[in-house]
């Protein structure tokens, strides 16, 4: 990537919408892309076709992209983020956009961090989970559906280890037993409890057992299990569970995988890291997002060209 040079190779790197971000071995940041709401963090709010560094960060260990802003987590266990604020999606007691990173309140601890369309959460060390941000859906998981500007705590959980805030408005969490929880929207059976009812606390994904790793995307959920097989559920409008079928409100199994080391789920696409190396995806493919080659969907994963 322009701007990104040698001795300062990333070491994580997130998308989301229309800008992207990499974490530098260095603990800076760069981002690059539309800019309207100052996702960037440079202080500039000028879209950037190269990367840009985000002003006043060092010792990040983690990164999260949300559509319009991005957040960083700090070696201390605190977080910083910038962008879009209209749903006080950076935490900090406002509503007022930042250019530049901002502290958010009241979080220490912290040991994952997810960033979803207009909200963010984090799990903190003792395995509980904070979110804040747009709650319309009930994506924060504490019991109401109001928007919160500072972290608030996500009702009944203890045991977390991993968090996804998904792309629409629903979030899930990795437990350490590998199962998982959700909560939120739920239109389309991203919850994967077997309704479609919204949840505005935790619900359990249905017979997840031995999850590894969890990925929300805009209405569907992934879970790469300890066995390297990847089950999805949600919607399936376009191929993203992977099975060849319909939409399911609980888990199926995605065809084909085996030996799966790493998952990561787009809006309408899903894609899987296998041990040999090779990258498979599947789901929507309008602008060539499975790699093959194609501009065809696919409902069972397709290996992408080159890799």
């Amino acid at each position: 990537v322009g701007g990104i040079v040698v001795g300062t190779a990333p070491v994580a790197i997130s998308a989301e919408y229309d800008h992207s971000c990499a974490l530098l071995a260095g603990g800076t940041v760069k981002c690059w892309g539309w800019d309207l709401y100052g996702q960037l963090g440079d202080g500039a709010n000028t879209d950037s076709s190269t990367p840009v560094t985000v002003s006043g960060l060092s010792a990040v260990t983690a990164i999260a992209t949300g559509n319009a802003h991005s957040c960083a987590l700090l070696a201390d266990g605190t977080v910083k983020c910038w962008g879009h604020n209209l749903f006080g999606e950076l935490g900090n007691g406002t509503t007022t956009n930042s250019s530049t990173p901002v502290a958010v309140t009241g979080l220490a601890s912290v040991v994952a961090l997810s960033a979803g369309a207009y909200h963010s959460c984090a799990v903190l060390a003792a395995g509980t989970v904070k979110c804040w941000g747009y709650n319309a859906d009930g994506e924060l998981g504490n019991g109401t559906m109001a928007n919160s500007s500072t972290p608030v705590a996500v009702t009944g959980l203890a045991t977390a280890t991993g968090i996804a805030a998904g792309t629409s408005f629903h979030s899930c969490a990795l437990l350490a037993v590998g199962s998982a929880r959700c909560w939120g929207n739920n239109a389309d059976g991203e919850l994967g409890n077997g309704s479609t009812a919204d949840a505005s606390t935790p619900v359990a994904v249905t017979g997840l057992a031995g999850a590894v790793a969890i990925g929300t995307g805009y209405h569907h959920s992934c879970a790469l299990l300890a066995a390297g097989t990847v089950t999805c559920w949600g919607n399936n409008a376009s191929g993203q569970m992977g099975n060849g079928t319909t939409s399911s409100s609980t888990p199926v199994v995605v065809g084909g995988l085996t030996a799966v080391t790493g998952i990561a789920t787009g809006s309408d696409n899903s894609c899987a890291s296998v041990a040999t190396g090779v990258v498979r995806c599947w789901g929507d493919d309008a602008f060539g997002e499975l790699g093959n080659g194609s501009n065809t969907d696919s409902s069972t994963p397709v290996a992408v060209s080159g890799l």
